[in-house]
């Protein structure tokens, strides 16, 4: 049987948004914890030559996001709100985001992420709220 974690994860690493953009994304998810990385790349480049805060965003989120989706093994998990505070600008090497769950109760979640280059500086980081929904976690969205 493939763990919960597992299926996160390649449900995660096969959407379109990293098979077709951020196609050196990694993650691993534990419990209320995930790591997600990717190697900088020049399309991720604001005008002058760091990488654009969406890409700060998308792997504090998606890190979040999956500290979150780790204890909730029935329904898919949605950003409801998110705060992100830039600390460094970066341009090169690889980038890693390290979420974990701060609030939990039934139906809503905290939870916060800190974004670090490869000298190990943070760069980044950020909280965010998160609700389950409606929809099944299903081999229909990925989760197989």
């Amino acid at each position: 049987m493939i763990s919960h974690f597992k299926k996160l994860e390649d449900m995660y690493l096969q959407a379109n948004v990293n098979t077709k953009i951020y196609t050196s994304t990694k993650a691993k998810i534990s419990k209320e914890k995930a790591l997600i990385s990717i190697e900088i790349e020049e399309k991720y480049f604001h005008a002058l030559g760091a990488i654009h805060g969406s890409v700060y965003f998308k792997l504090l989120d998606d890190a979040c996001y999956f500290a979150v989706s780790s204890i909730v093994e029935d329904v898919f998990v949605l950003t409801t709100s998110f705060n992100i505070h830039f600390t460094k600008p970066v341009s090169s090497g690889k980038i890693e985001a390290v979420g974990k769950v701060r609030f939990k109760s039934k139906n809503l979640f905290t939870a916060e992420a800190a974004l670090y280059n490869e000298n190990g500086d943070e760069i980044a980081f950020g909280t965010g709220d998160f609700a389950k929904s409606k929809i099944a976690l299903s081999p229909e969205i990925g989760y197989k």
